[in-house]
């Protein structure tokens, strides 16, 4: 029955199993079919009627157990079978036609084999190297839906544990350079084995040197750094396993020797020393085994041992020190030679300055220690992270300009290693004051340009630059003044210079502007006129001109005006000129002027017209009278009138000898002036110096300022007429007043001594009972009588006015009547007192 189904199922494939694997899949190379597992439906039929293959692989390791499925579900029949590796042959193993499962006599070389209970799985227990192959199980399986069949294929592949590894150097004590190789030897263990070599170096620390599949390390070039201890750890699938330690002593050396100096100090040249200090010299060169040490000075051996001392070194001990170090094992050597030199520190103290650098717009401090040996050391305060700011000798310093504050304080401080202390000096920086100042200036008759810009002070210096309105460089760059000289050109007005100025402590460039202009002038008055004889301003004024110039004037002839306080007079300012041209004459001075400037860029010239004026013609002067004032004929009386108004400021009057009839007249004698300016108020004048032999013709003209006007029709003096008439009344007035004043003296000096001369009174003026008489016929009158009283006190000396009025006296009551016909004496009586 069992040869039949197998035959069935080997050839005919009459059966077909149903696969129960959970969760997993079957591909059937042949047929390309998949099954899988309906999770919620149990058992799915995919193709019922054909056979399902499954193929799996596993490890198992050696003397260990392992476990062979043959799906999850018991079958009804199955069948176990082993091929070995290498082979095609298919033998049993085990199997269960439903009456128990039987193993085969094959089942003993595999191991200690059994089926494990209610499965068709096998259990292998102790797991032997022959257990590895090919296990193909067959199970049968009875459904509802007819037999279905599976075929399990497993690869069992057996692991061998890798034994401990073991080292074998091929050589222990290599020498440096050298190559050498290390082998990690293992007595069993399944490939692939991975091999991992760890290094303890003398300081302990570990490492991993090399990790590779292979067991053997190659060092094609031995070196220091390979001594020290050496473990081989080797690992495949199943375990790991190390090595002991081994030892890898490398033979090196030795080195060059390192010569250390104490106190230590290091030069370009090598070492240094202060004189009489203590100096130690300790020579090390790596060497296994260790070196053995040997001092030469000079070349000549002074010591053995990796330490020399000199106490109190002197200047006679700066020299060349050479140690020799030795390897006996290897029998080498190597050799180090220093200088060794005494110091001494530079005389005086640094010096230290600011200067421009970076294009002015930075400043560099500099320091300056030089002498000595070795170089005094210097740095600057303060000093900024970063800066470069100290060295030997000379220590420069690099300050970003426009961050640092005005009046900035700087210090350069200088140490030696000769010296306990240290030493400094110090520098200040400033900008100069103020703006950056520039003029222009015409040289050598305005033939050069002379451009000057000064911006003095500071420290260190501004540098000052010249360059057009267009940037581009005039000239040179120079520090606190520059000078720039140009050829005079007329293409140069309008255009401008700019002096540049920059100092480091600024972040921006001062600079000052001059813009060249030609002259151009104007004037007030183009046309100026005057009335002749006064004095006339012409005004010229400059509205651009730069470099500056005079002006320069010419009168109405083109001459250059030269001041003569004569005639001209200049008066002159930065921007304007005055001439005055004195007492102008109108045939003269009447004409053009002109004023003129020129500077290096350009000239001009304006003219100025001056018209002198003449004074309105006089009225015409007739003479109305001229005769001799004595019948000497030496003096003339003339008196004249003006026929019509008008200006009028004096008269001039002439005269000239008329030549007698006798003569021969060939030419007119001149006219002489007598009198001129007379003023225009005066119709009458006397004129004097006449010959009473000659005969004279006297004319007058009138005057407006210097305008003269027509002559007067000339006349001759008449003789003066006879007239007794005012000669006999001027004596007889003249006879009066004489004889008034005496009759005047005479009274006054009666009244006044009248009391001394009682008699010469009384005989004058008469009694006082016999002065004159009047009636009184009214009642005022008899006020009259009153005042007589006050009449005589007066002359008694009582006080009152110094002269009184001449009163009629009253008659008295008892006098007769007289006749009407009576003539009546009146005596006035004049009073007068000094």
């Amino acid at each position: 029955m069992v040869r039949r189904l197998i035959g069935q199922i080997d050839f005919c494939l009459i059966l077909t199993l149903l696969p129960l694997l959970q969760g997993s899949e079957v591909l059937d190379p042949g047929e390309d079919t998949v099954y899988k597992e309906a999770k919620n439906n149990g058992l799915e039929i995919l193709d019922p009627g054909e056979v399902v293959y499954m193929e799996t692989r596993t490890n198992g390791v050696v003397e260990k157990g392992v476990i062979l499925e043959c799906g999850s579900l018991l079958p009804d029949v199955f069948i176990w079978g082993f091929t070995m590796p290498g082979t095609a042959t298919i033998r049993a193993v085990a199997y269960n036609f439903g009456k128990g499962p039987k193993l085969q006599k094959l089942a003993k070389t595999l191991g200690e084999l059994s089926i494990i209970q209610k499965s068709a799985s096998i259990s292998i227990a102790k797991l032997p190297l022959a257990a590895q192959g090919l296990y193909t199980c067959q199970a049968l399986y009875d459904t509802a839906q007819g037999a279905k069949l599976y075929y399990y294929y497993i690869h069992l592949h057996v692991l061998v544990p890798v034994t401990r590894p073991y080292i074998v150097l091929s050589d222990s004590s290599p020498s440096e350079g050298k190559s050498m190789w290390m082998r990690c030897g293992l007595e069993n263990g399944t490939g692939p084995v991975n091999y991992i070599w760890e290094q303890t170096t003398l300081d302990n620390t570990t490492r991993i040197m090399a990790q590779s599949n292979n067991s053997l390390v190659n060092i094609t070039w031995v070196s220091r750094n390979h001594t020290g201890w050496y473990r081989c750890l080797a690992r495949n699938e199943v375990n790991q396993a190390q090595s002991e330690r081994t030892w890898l002593d490398i033979i090196f050396g030795p080195d060059v020797p390192s010569i250390e100096v104490t106190p230590y100090s290091v030069t370009e040249r090598g070492y240094s020393a202060l004189e009489r200090e203590t100096v130690s010299l300790l020579c090390q060169a790596p060497s296994n085994p260790p070196s053995q040490y040997i001092w030469f000075y000079n070349n000549s051996q002074v010591y053995m041992g990796p330490t020399f001392t000199i106490t109190r070194i002197l200047r006679m001990h700066t020299g060349h020190y050479a140690c020799l170090a030795q390897n006996s094992y290897l029998n080498t050597r190597s050799k180090k030679t220093i200088t060794l030199t005494v110091y001494y520190p530079p005389d005086g103290s640094p010096s230290c300055t600011v200067r421009p650098t970076n294009n002015y717009t930075d400043l560099t401090l500099w320091c300056s220690w030089e002498g000595g040996y070795p170089h005094a050391s210097l740095h600057w305060s303060p000093f900024l992270p970063g800066a470069n700011g100290q060295g030997y000798a000379n220590a420069t310093l690099t300050q970003r300009g426009p961050g640092t504050a005005n009046n900035s304080v700087f210090e350069c401080h200088g140490s030696h290693v000769a010296l306990n202390g240290s030493t400094s000096c110090s520098t200040r920086t400033w900008h100069p004051p103020g703006e950056p100042q520039c003029y222009a200036y015409a040289t050598r008759n305005n033939e050069y340009l002379m451009f000057s810009c000064s911006w003095e002070g500071g420290f260190p210096r501004a540098l000052l630059w010249w360059a057009s309105s267009m940037g581009e460089a005039q000239g040179k760059s120079e520090e606190n003044s520059n000078i720039l000289v140009l050829h005079s050109s007329a293409t140069y007005s309008g255009k401008s210079f700019v002096c540049h100025a920059q100092h480091p402590l600024f972040s921006e460039r001062k600079q000052c502007v001059l813009k060249l202009e030609a002259p151009v002038l104007v004037t007030q008055r183009s046309m100026v006129s005057v009335y002749e004889g006064s004095d006339v301003q012409l005004t010229c004024i400059l509205k651009a001109n730069y470099p500056a110039t005079e002006i320069t004037w010419y009168n109405n002839l083109k001459q250059h005006v030269i001041e003569t306080p004569s005639k001209y007079v200049l008066q002159h300012a930065a921007a304007w000129s005055n001439l005055t041209v004195r007492e102008t004459d109108g045939l003269r001075d009447s004409g053009q002027y002109w004023c003129s400037a020129t500077n290096a860029v350009g000239g001009t010239e304006i003219p100025i017209h001056l018209l002198v004026k003449r004074y309105p013609m006089p009225p015409n002067v007739t003479i109305n009278k001229i005769v001799y004032s004595t019948h000497q004929q030496t003096e003339v009386d003339i008196d004249w009138l003006i026929k019509t108004e008008g200006d009028i400021t004096g008269f001039i009057i002439e005269r000239r000898r008329v030549p007698t009839t006798e003569g021969k007249r060939d030419v007119d004698p001149p006219w002489l002036k007598v009198a001129v300016n007379l003023d225009p108020s005066i119709r009458t004048y006397k004129m004097g110096g006449f010959d009473p032999t000659g005969l004279y013709a006297v004319r007058i003209m009138a005057v407006n300022h210097r305008t003269v006007g027509h002559p007067s029709e000339e006349k001759r003096p008449a003789m003066p007429s006879f007239n007794a008439y005012p000669a006999v009344i001027g004596a007889a007035i003249g006879g009066m007043i004489i004889a008034a004043i005496i009759t005047v003296l005479l009274f006054m000096y009666i009244v006044r001594n009248r009391n001394n001369n009682p008699r010469l009174h009384d005989l004058l003026f008469g009694i006082r009972n016999s002065q004159s008489r009047e009636n009184i016929n009214y009642p005022e009158d008899e006020s009259v009588g009153g005042a007589e009283g006050d009449v005589s006190r007066e002359e008694h000396g009582s006080p009152g006015p110094a002269m009184t009025s001449p009163r009629a006296t009253v008659s008295p009551p008892d006098l007769p009547p007289r006749d009407d016909n009576e003539p009546v004496s009146v005596t006035i009586t004049v009073m007068a007192t000094s």
